[in-house]
């Protein structure tokens, strides 16, 4: 295909964000949107331009039915990825589905199940594109080159501001999101996941609701309830996780989202017993030390990809997501990350919501 028509399901925050991308990239155009509020369809229309023909859809199945697009991007709520995907799988066009996959493990596994069963040929990216954050992106380089030896610790620690509003604020209750360490933190889960390379085996966590959100209140009808019933949101706004690993790997997750007082909204740490490697994400900045070179030593290298030509809203990382997705559909092949990728990462974020709920470890085995 010289150019691959794409057509966007959700056209809030992250469907216009993936617009943007895609507006940037040489061989990709945005034909559809579909959303069942017109004004989240005015904001896609603006993104291509308001001379720029777009046909706009309320229902995605009307999009899918439509035949205009190659490939789709899902980034409607959390909670309707499944159904959405689910329709998506069984039209046979190319599919990159935004994080988290699905809201719960179970409806993980029924997507995995229905992608194994998909026409050749179809291309089905999950979208973890923290991943593709140029220094994180380096560090995974180094840690595979053997810069650190054997993985034996792991560290994330993002410490940033609090979820923005969401059209119908859907983000702001666990029923619609999975859970804050489902919804935001399953890009940390996968990337340990991916660092450390082995099957996560246990998870221990400790966290809560301390400062975000306690002030507001909305209608019962965001989760499905009455709309006369106020509820407060039910979000984590700060946890700590412990996850275990085959071979006796750790990583841990500090997340406090409070503290937009930050000079980095993320930091990552990789040790073994050769060295350690570490990106400051937001100053793009990789730094890689060796214990044979002595205490203290340390060589800082600044990170910039060149291929990189919208950095909206994840440095540049959506962007690059979309480049390997692209690439994929041209060349048929499969995905690089995978909706097996993404049931892991929900499933540790999963497990993480239930040690906090239960005070206790939870054994991945209980999850599955």
């Amino acid at each position: 295909m010289e150019t691959v028509r794409y057509g966007v399901i959700g056209t809030g925050m992250m469907g216009v964000e993936h617009i943007n991308n895609l507006m940037a990239l040489p061989g990709a155009e945005v034909v559809a949107a579909s959303d069942p509020f017109p004004g989240s369809l005015d904001w896609a229309q603006l993104a291509v331009g308001l001379d720029t023909p777009l046909a706009t859809f309320s229902d995605h199945r009307e999009l899918l039915a439509s035949g205009l697009c190659d490939a789709v991007v899902i980034a409607s709520p959390n909670h309707t990825h499944v159904d959405v995907l689910l329709d998506v799988l069984a039209a046979g066009v190319h599919v990159l589905v935004e994080k988290p996959l699905c809201t719960t493990v179970e409806h993980c596994q029924r997507v995995v199940a229905a992608v194994e069963g998909r026409p050749v040929g179809q291309v089905v990216w999950m979208g973890l594109e923290y991943r593709y954050m140029p220094s994180t992106a380096h560090l995974v380089r180094e840690v595979r080159s053997g810069a650190v030896g054997t993985v034996r610790m792991m560290s994330i620690r993002e410490h940033r501001f609090p979820f923005l509003p969401k059209v119908g604020d859907w983000n702001r209750f666990t029923a619609n999101t999975g859970g804050t360490l489902v919804e935001k933190c399953c890009h940390f889960f996968d990337l340990m996941n991916l660092v450390v390379g082995r099957r996560p085996v246990r998870v221990m966590a400790s966290g809560g609701q301390d400062v975000n959100h306690l002030d507001e209140r909305y209608p019962a009808s965001v989760v499905g309830g009455s709309a006369q019933e106020m509820l407060v949101p039910d979000i984590l706004d700060n946890a700590f996780v412990i996850v275990d690993y085959e071979g006796g790997a750790r990583a841990m997750l500090d997340l406090c989202m409070f503290a937009e007082a930050s000079r980095n909204e993320q930091e990552i740490s990789v040790v073994g017993e050769v060295g350690k490697v570490e990106a400051l994400v937001t100053e793009s900045v990789l730094r890689i030390g060796r214990r044979s070179d002595g205490i203290g030593r340390v060589t800082e290298v600044p990170v910039h990809d060149d291929r990189v030509l919208h950095e909206g809203l994840h440095h540049g990382a959506s962007y690059l997501e979309h480049v390997d997705f692209l690439a994929a559909i041209r060349a048929g092949a499969p995905a690089a990350v995978t909706v097996v990728d993404g049931l892991w990462s929900v499933v540790v974020g999963a497990a993480a919501h239930r040690s906090i709920a239960e005070g206790r470890p939870v054994s991945i085995d209980e999850m599955l």
